[in-house]
């Protein structure tokens, strides 16, 4: 996708102006192998992406606060013989100039380079302790201007882990980004849609892990937004479940967990529904239950709200379900002090969502939920996951069900984003159709 240097350099110099003193150093992600002289598919660092566009590996974003600021890329260089094999390179000159930064220089620089930009500076901002490597590079450099101390040089005194800036920034979506995540979720709801349509008894769980990996790049996508979570049966009630491997029975349900990454933004979704493309009774009203904690949860989201909203609204709507259903037994208000309902519904109802598909930013701010604020991005994503237990009744036992949305908090409540077909008629309706 071709970037917008305008809308990076913006980011850039909101960084700058945030730190107010220092320098910043961010490097994107390496290659990495997957076996003797292959690599995985790569897929560049999400922070270094957010402040470039530039999707090449082996480069490092440096940003210089201060009165005089100054926006530094390092890059490869071009090289003829590497372009054949492996496609076209920027190198630093096109870099600098497409990208909008004041100087660029070549990768293979950055040890003689970096020292040199970090000579006076109060402080050193950087991803600290995500990488050993990154980790002893950094020290390094800081080692060669400290070696430079009788010359009248210093070194930062002050090391901050600069996910204190950038973190904040990416939590609220700008314009462009909801943009992009809309088109994912666009994608991502056609794909789910031609997977439901695919489903049927005898197919196997990779074959329609194949219809959604082929609508995704139909549509456009770079890739998976994540590993996609196709299980059918008692498969359902494992969280992480990707092995996706095993025929699909009549009569079962099927739990899908997959979406899209489109402009390196990503869009995440599930569906639960019957093989057969009927709900039995117990199915129903499990699936019932799930899909009334969702709206709930999503009635949640909302300005003045905070983070935890959503997610005790689901539960206690689960929660009264599971006494319904002859799951639970008790008080709903001691039922979830208690943490009972974690039995049948054991992980939370949400998470941030943007270009990591669980993406920046803090959940909780001096100890307290954070408030919820127009351009953040989460999934809404209730579930009820029901194992076979002597006290549990037959009908329900290996259900499990999970329904997940997108949604972006707006300043009168939230957009939902994502829109396969959701309720029981909806479902059958599309399946049979």
């Amino acid at each position: 996708m071709q970037a917008d240097s305008a809308i990076y350099r913006a980011r850039r110099q909101r960084v700058i102006d945030e730190m107010g003193e220092g320098v910043m150093v961010i490097a994107t992600a390496p290659e990495v192998a997957r076996n003797r002289d292959t690599h995985y598919p790569y897929r560049h660092d999400s922070y270094f992406y957010w402040l470039t566009g530039f999707a090449e590996p082996e480069a490092v974003v440096v940003l210089i606060a201060g009165d005089q600021p100054r926006h530094i890329l390092f890059c490869r260089e071009r090289n003829d013989e590497r372009e054949i094999w492996d496609g076209f390179r920027y190198g630093p000159a096109a870099a600098r100039e497409v990208f909008a930064f004041d100087e660029a220089f070549a990768f293979d620089a950055l040890d003689a380079e970096l020292p040199k930009l970090l000579e006076n500076q109060p402080q050193l901002a950087y991803i600290i302790g995500r990488e050993a490597a990154w980790d002893a590079q950094v020290m390094g450099w800081l080692n060669t201007v400290r070696g430079k101390a009788r010359s009248g040089v210093h070194a930062p005194v002050r090391m901050v882990d600069a996910r204190v800036w950038l973190d904040e920034m990416r939590l609220v979506k700008d314009g462009h980004e909801l943009a992009l995540m809309r088109h994912a979720a666009e994608i991502s709801t056609g794909a789910h849609r031609a997977a439901m349509r695919a489903t049927r008894p005898g197919r196997h769980e990779y074959e329609i892990e194949a219809e959604l990996l082929s609508a995704f790049r139909r549509g456009g996508a770079e890739a998976p937004a994540y590993t996609s979570i196709v299980a059918s049966g008692a498969n359902a009630c494992v969280l992480h479940y990707v092995f996706n491997n095993k025929p699909m029975r009549d009569g079962d349900l099927l739990l899908i967990d997959a979406a899209a990454e489109f402009g390196s933004y990503a869009a995440d979704i599930t569906r639960t529904f019957p093989v057969n493309g009927t709900f039995s009774a117990a199915q129903k009203d499990a699936y019932e239950l799930v899909l009334a904690a969702q709206a709930a949860a999503i009635d949640a989201v909302r300005p003045g709200n905070h983070w935890n909203s959503p997610h005790e609204a689901a539960v206690r709507v689960l929660t009264q379900g599971m006494v319904d259903l002859g799951l639970l037994k008790g008080e709903v208000d001691g039922l979830i002090e208690s943490s009972a309902y974690s039995r049948f519904y054991m992980h939370r109802t949400g998470h941030w969502l943007g270009m990591d598909v669980h993406d920046a930013g803090d959940y909780k701010i001096k100890g307290a939920w954070r408030p919820l604020l127009p351009g953040m991005t989460l999934t809404v994503e209730p579930g009820l996951y029901i194992r076979p237990a002597d006290d549990v009744p037959d009908a329900f036992h290996n259900i499990g069900i999970r329904i997940e949305d997108d949604v972006v908090v707006t300043a009168s409540g939230c957009e939902v984003l994502t829109n396969p077909p959701k309720t029981v008629a909806e479902i059958e309706a599309w399946m049979h159709g």
